[in-house]
């Protein structure tokens, strides 16, 4: 009977954790494009959030330079005007930065730094309270780029070795992408939860 009752809680711790694992989302921002000012204007950032599910729980990765970008949440409002009045929160000036999405709807985020969100360098997402959740019908504004003569930055490939992650392999080598979601994070918690049963089985 001990030994039932001892799978049994090991089981449910089990699945407890591989629900926890699966639950939350690392999305890093704009993948290999980074955090960054796009070539493409703002549409790179908007097509890539349109490819992504934001669930309560999830963290946006934004990976960029300390003192080269920077990343604040703001309103609709300040978002559209590429102003960070009534920003919510601190801008974050050293990169990366991860911002764990801690409530349903619209969050915008945007880079204060120059004209950099005017030359589309801000994020709208969409965040729902579950991965069950139906997605909201999408929003019908269109972002806007400025015309290449205004005097916005230009704009920048993707990240260099300044702007590498700590621990990323320095510029010239190949280094593995980084990863697009938490995959690994719920292998492992798979692993060991299938080893959490099989040593209660043993033991």
């Amino acid at each position: 009977m001990a030994r039932f009752m001892c799978m049994a809680f090991v089981g449910i711790i089990a699945v407890a954790l591989m629900q926890c694992a699966a639950a939350q989302t690392v999305h890093v921002v704009g993948d290999n494009l980074g955090w960054t000012v796009p070539s493409t204007g703002a549409s790179a950032y908007s097509t890539w959030a349109g490819n992504k599910r934001f669930v309560v729980g999830d963290t946006l990765v934004f990976n960029f330079g300390t003192n080269e970008h920077d990343v604040v949440q703001v309103p609709k409002a300040s978002f559209d005007a590429c102003s960070d009045d009534n920003k919510i929160g601190d801008v974050i000036t050293t990169g990366p930065a991860n911002m764990t999405l801690s409530a349903t709807g619209e969050q915008y985020y945007i880079c204060t730094i120059g004209r950099h969100c005017l030359a589309g360098q801000k994020l709208a997402i969409t965040v729902v309270a579950t991965a069950d959740s139906p997605l909201p019908s999408p929003s019908p504004t269109t972002p806007t780029t400025p015309s290449p003569a205004t005097d916005a930055c230009a704009p920048e490939a993707g990240p260099t070795a300044s702007t590498t992650p700590s621990g990323s392999s320095p510029a010239g080598t190949n280094a593995p992408a980084t990863p697009n979601s938490s995959s690994s994070a719920v292998f492992a918690s798979l692993l060991l939860s299938i080893s959490a049963v099989v040593m209660g089985l043993i033991f």
